[in-house]
């Protein structure tokens, strides 16, 4: 299945995407006799195992709610986690390839991590699948671009053994982890570089796990304007799903709707020679197969 979450009347509501053709979830289910909360994918996700079996009786009855589908065309499409309850999660030089690089471009002895590192961005971060990326020249002038693998739970846990990691996710999608690159430098640390505003585009849905046989298998693209910058598989992570759901969850409780970006792959723009940073009007196009595409147009602020 894949859950959305769209503007109806000025509203955030959930829906469920078939094809081409979006279904609100709430009309869905009280159609269906569902007695679900489907005001949202968030409630959906947190009331666990009997919402996803609704989830699946109301796809199974998708043919009687032809008189609710929207054409995905004449929606606007939201993150499908619009505002997380708390911040997005996130893994750091995950991909060797990326690590290499970075360590290239800043003339540094190349050394792979041997655990993983997370770091967080705001909620304010997060943004529409086809929203605006929104560039400041007065807050950064190296602004970059980070495809990444999006982990959404299904199960809160704490100490959870790489074992039993999957019974705790939900589903997946994409997301790109724009940074400000001269802010993390100034700084000297990852947060406010990677929470401006905005910089967190996600979805276009959750794609629930059972959809997705090999996810070790799924490639992951990104495009500025139509030229391939990234491309790489999620098998090349240094640190998979599971361990890094085992280490972060060690003394710290995952919940039901929790999100992690799991890293990205090599063919950012700071580590290109030379360095190649997103400018007004750019598009940025980030994909995985299977999951979806964003499509993102970065825009000065005071542009519009």
């Amino acid at each position: 299945m894949r859950l959305v979450t769209f503007e109806l009347s000025g509203k955030a509501v959930a829906g469920l995407l078939l094809n081409d053709q979006v279904i609100e979830l709430a009309a869905a289910a009280r159609q269906c006799g569902e007695t679900v909360d489907a005001s949202s994918v968030l409630a959906l996700i947190q009331a666990g195992e009997p919402a996803l079996q609704a989830l699946k009786r109301i796809t199974a009855r998708a043919a009687e709610l032809s008189a609710l589908a929207r054409p995905l065309s004449s929606v606007r499409l939201l993150a499908p986690i619009p505002r997380p309850l708390r911040n997005v999660f996130c893994v750091g030089r995950n991909y060797a390839d990326h690590v290499k690089e970075g360590a290239v471009a800043q003339k540094a002895d190349i050394k792979l991590p041997t655990v993983p590192q997370f770091f967080t961005k705001a909620t304010h971060a997060v943004n529409a699948p086809e929203g605006d990326i929104r560039l400041d020249p007065q807050l950064s002038e190296k602004l970059d671009y980070e495809v990444e693998l999006v982990v959404v739970i299904g199960k809160t846990g704490r100490d959870i053994k790489r074992e039993q990691a999957f019974e705790h996710v939900f589903g997946y999608s994409v997301g790109n982890d724009v940074t400000a690159r001269d802010l993390q430098r100034r700084h000297e640390q990852w947060f406010k570089g990677k929470s401006l505003d905005t910089s967190f585009p996600f979805g276009p849905a959750i794609v629930t796990r059972d959809e997705v046989a090999a996810v070790q298998a799924l490639e992951l693209s990104l495009s500025v304007n139509g030229e391939r910058r990234q491309q790489g598989l999620v098998s090349q992570m240094i640190f998979d799903i599971p361990v890094l759901i085992e280490f972060l969850s060690a003394g710290l409780t995952l919940e039901a709707g929790d999100i992690i970006a799991t890293g990205t792959p090599s063919g950012v723009g700071y580590a290109m020679d030379p360095p190649r940073f997103l400018a007004n009007g750019d598009v940025v196009e980030a994909s995985i197969t299977g999951l979806g595409t964003l499509r993102n147009r970065v825009v000065t602020a005071g542009s519009r």
